[in-house]
Formats: structure tokens, sequence, C-alpha cells
């Protein structure tokens, strides 16, 4: 292990060099100038560091303050090095942070029973840390991997859902991208987009427990029918309430809310402005541009370009202006989702 020895007198440091180099799995590195040896623990982490407490340049006490302010050096063992009995010199290094002190002259045999204790405590810190970087990884691991089976889980229920509504499956990964582009554009972090991104597929969730006959139903529904519709917002809230983690939270919010209107005219709340959750008013774009460039058994698909202005024309009205702005400003990104025999892969 290495060890830091600062001693500003040359025969008292090379005789505590002598004494340490002849210790087994030792190596030392030897300072006259303090300054220069805390130069040396900017470049190299020592296992040890012993220090004598009356030096010209800089005393013991303000090295090992200087010390402890490295990150690296919290929690390495220093020794003072004092012909000093005051107590208050004592006092003063312990709380700089020295771990242990040796008197001049000094007693090899001493020497090296508490370099040997010192070490052995310094290889136990390293083997905790390296048994807490263990546990760290396998956590991480073990959460990644639950992430992963938790947002499979998503996709795999989201497009067997669009199947059943009629569509390819297509629908929630178009709808998904183009969320994660309008957070990004609104500068959101990219957690949270990314959030946004695996939740906005649950959406519709609710229509699983819509009749057949109104979901495939070729044209325009009528008043009885689209009341029934609507409780796919209800029923959707139920399946994803009470949720443990943030995805599914952020989905069951997004459920709840993604036909909200800006100026308050839509459901289930009749909710507006910035009181309708900013995921909601996301996916609210996202899924209408999308509903409108997709041919549907009552409607033929719309152009990009006209569906584009329709969005831009309920800015303020139905859509939240922020949204839209950020919109338009990932446009060409979004246009390119659309290309003729593009098709957008779940990520």
């Amino acid at each position: 292990m290495r060890i830091l020895i600062v001693e500003d007198n040359r025969t008292n440091l090379m005789v505590l060099k002598g004494i340490v180099e002849r210790m087994a799995g030792t190596s030392v590195a030897a300072f006259l100038d303090p300054l220069e040896a805390l130069a040396a623990t900017g470049a190299e982490i020592f296992d040890l560091v012993l220090v004598d407490f009356t030096m010209p340049r800089m005393d013991g006490r303000t090295f090992i303050e200087r010390l402890r302010v490295q990150p690296d050096y919290r929690h390495v063992p220093v020794v003072m090095i004092t012909g000093e009995s005051d107590r208050q010199v004592r006092l003063d290094a312990i709380t700089a942070g020295a771990t242990d002190f040796l008197n001049k002259p000094i007693d090899p045999i001493e020497l090296k029973a508490r370099i040997t204790n010192l070490l052995n405590l310094r290889q136990s810190q390293l083997d905790l840390a390296d048994r807490a970087d263990w546990l760290a990884r396998e956590v991480g691991n073990a959460t990644r991997h639950l992430t992963e089976r938790e947002e499979e889980v998503i996709w795999r229920l989201s497009r067997a859902l669009e199947y059943r509504d009629g569509g390819t499956g297509d629908h929630i990964s178009r709808v998904a991208t183009v969320a994660r582009l309008i957070a990004e554009g609104m500068g959101l972090e990219q957690e949270q987009s990314r959030i946004i991104y695996l939740s906005a597929p649950l959406h519709d969730i609710g229509k699983v427990a819509i009749p057949d006959a109104i979901l495939s139903k070729p044209g325009r529904l009528d008043d009885a029918e689209l009341a029934v519709m609507r409780t796919h917002v209800p029923i959707g809230t139920r399946i994803l309430s009470d949720g443990s983690s943030d995805l599914i939270r952020c989905a069951s919010r997004i459920a709840r809310s993604h036909h909200e209107r800006w100026d308050g005219l839509g459901y289930p709340d009749g909710l507006s402005g910035e009181d309708i959750p900013l995921e909601g008013r996301i996916v609210a774009v996202a899924d209408v541009f999308d509903a409108l460039c997709t041919e549907r058994p009552y409607k033929p698909a719309w152009p990009i370009e006209d569906a584009r202005r329709e969005i831009g024309r309920n800015a303020g009205s139905h859509f939240d202006p922020n949204c839209v702005a950020a919109f338009e400003r990932r446009w060409p990104t979004i246009m390119a989702l659309y290309e003729p025999g593009r098709v957008v892969a779940a990520a």
C-alpha cells in the first residue's frame, strides 16, 4: 500500500522512510515540503499519511485540514508526528482530522504497530467501498431489468389494444415519439421526456372496456355511443390508479387528461390552461395530429401539412400554445416520421 510521509527534517524523513519501506507490502513517497506533498495528493491517492506537526511553510494541522478537503482523502488514515505534549495541540489535530499520533523520538516498534493497524483499517475501508460499489451495480442492474420488463409490458399491452381498435399498432409508436419530441422541444429534462414517451402508449388504455360495436363502427358515433366512448377516460384512470412507479403515475395523468382542452371545453373534468397536467397537454397534440394523419373507416387520412396547419389553428383553444410551438420547433423530425413506408419502432 502507498504511504505518504511529510517531514521537513531530512534526517528524520530518511529514518521514517527506511523503517516503513522495510514493512511488507508498502511503498513510500517522502516529501520535505508540505506544499509539494499536497500537490502529490492531487495526482495520487495514498493509503496512509504520516505528517510532522512542526514545519516552517505549513504546520501539520493546516496540512491535514487542506488534505481533508479533497473528497478522496476524507477517510484516509492520517498520523500526526509531534514532539509536543500540549493537550491543545492534539485537540487541534483531532479537530483538523488526524486519526492517530506518534511522539518523537519515534519508537520503530510502535511505528510499525500503528502503521499495521491503520493499514488494516484502510484495507477494510477499501473492501467496504468495493462492496458498496458492487451492491450499487447490482441494484442498478436489477432496477434496469425491472424497468425494461415494465416498458415491454406497456408496449405489448398498448399494441394489443391498438389492434383491437382497428389500427396496425403504429399509432401508439408515433404518438409516443411525437410526444417525446414535443417534450424535448419544450426543454424538459431527458428523464421527464423519456417517462412521457413510455407513458404515452397507455393514453387510451380504457378502450379495453369499450364494446367492439362502438370501437369498430365504420361511421361517426351518435350521442349515446359517444357518451360510452368517453367512458374510456375514467376507466383508463382506474386501471392505472395507485401506480407505484413514476411511469405508471404519469400514464394515469395522461389517460385522465389528454382529452381536456386549453380553453376548458374538453372532458372529463373541464380543466383549462395549466390546470391540465403538462403530460396530458403534450399527448393531446401528438394524439390529435396522428389521428388526423391516419386513415380510419369513417374518414380518410389528412395530408400531413393540412394536419400541421390544423394543430396550429387550434393553438390557444384546443391546445397549449407552448406545446404547439414545441411541435413546430421539432417539425422536420416529426414530418420524417410520416414518410411513406416509414415504420416507427418502439424503443
